[in-house]
């Protein structure tokens, strides 16, 4: 069920890997992006990601009711004064994946349309995301598949026919190695919008590596999310929460987002396999578990009593549910109180 982008195996029998998604939070500011991009791979992520359109190609410039935003976090602006305001110029982008290759990170982006599929393709990127807005954009989605490269779909305001369906197309177009993003199309989202529950479902019932776009203002979902089965994190990354861009507020900022790859690389190693075996951290606590000792010094030959045994700690002798196993026995050497009991030593 594995995939691979960029040389980096991801699925369950590897650490999540944790996309740090740029969005807007460049605010407009080429250098602010390569910052972004630094403090990202510092931070400890495995892949950076960027949205690749223009306005233009996303909406109409247009002040009909249909293309005004009403509420929420952008409320007032038009979808095109939005657009505006949040995309990643295309003449930057050479410069991004310039600079993902000299700090070694990988680097790949959100295509909005064929002409983004296309220029994407021409600087070799090394796989692609489906925005959630665009999972229901079935001819973008076997334009990306056509490309032969990983896709990687999230699956926000989509319900389980509209995931099949976009899962269909992306095998239809080619796409070999396919991942899907459980996620809530909240700005922020609460956590309790999430359904973590639906994760392992989607393992289920679509059989991919599966994982989570969030938009909650901690870590605790994506925590979370790995020990029911998420392979892929992602998460918005800020320089600094209150720089008042499109999506600022709800991303986290460099010392957060490097407790997230910590902290979900250590929830996967923590669900290790089923093993019932002791472990190596415990192996200096036997002394903390009970036995069976010797309470009284006692001459070969003798035969071992309740009264001349107990089940003490430390943990070196017969187990204590081994008791009527010990009393009666016949002592073959003598021993002194504190002896723990072994077997070899009555008959």
């Amino acid at each position: 069920m594995d995939i691979e982008i960029a040389g980096r195996k991801i699925g369950p029998e590897h650490p999540p890997f944790v996309i740090c998604e740029l969005s807007a939070n460049h605010n407009g500011n080429l250098q602010t992006a390569l910052r972004l991009m630094d403090e990202a791979k510092a931070a400890g992520a495995d892949a950076i990601k960027i949205q690749t359109y223009r306005p233009d190609t996303i909406t109409l410039k247009s002040d009909a009711p249909d293309f005004q935003i009403a509420d929420g976090l952008w409320q007032g602006r038009t979808l095109y004064d939005l657009y505006e305001w949040a995309h990643t110029p295309w003449e930057w982008h050479e410069a991004l994946f310039a600079h993902a290759r000299q700090i070694g990170v990988t680097l790949f982006s959100s295509p909005f349309d064929p002409t983004a599929v296309e220029l994407l393709e021409s600087l070799g990127t090394p796989a692609y995301k489906i925005a959630s807005f665009e999972a229901v954009d079935l001819p973008l989605i076997r334009t990306v598949a056509a490309t032969g490269k990983p896709m990687i779909i999230s699956t926000g305001m989509a319900d389980d026919e509209e995931i099949a369906e976009a899962i269909a197309a992306a095998r239809e177009g080619g796409c070999r190695e396919l991942a899907i993003l459980h996620c809530v199309s909240g700005y922020p989202a609460p956590a309790a919008d999430y359904s973590l529950k639906t994760i392992p479902d989607m393992i289920s019932r679509f059989g991919l590596v599966t994982g989570l776009s969030d938009h909650t203002l901690d870590n605790t979902t994506a925590i979370a999310s790995v020990a029911l089965g998420a392979s892929i994190i992602e998460k918005h990354f800020t320089l600094d929460r209150s720089g008042r861009g499109p999506d600022d507020s709800f991303s986290l900022e460099p010392p957060e987002f490097a407790a997230l790859c910590r902290d979900a690389r250590t929830a996967w190693d923590a669900l290790g396999r089923v093993d019932y075996g002791r472990k190596s951290s415990e192996q200096g606590n036997v002394k903390f578990r009970r036995s069976l000792y010797f309470v009284r010094d006692m001459a070969a030959g003798s035969i071992i009593s309740s009264e001349d045994v107990r089940s003490i700690r430390p943990g070196y002798g017969i187990s204590p549910k081994y008791i009527q196993d010990v009393v009666g026995r016949k002592l073959m050497i003598s021993v002194k109180a504190g002896t723990p009991t072994n077997r070899k030593i009555f008959k």
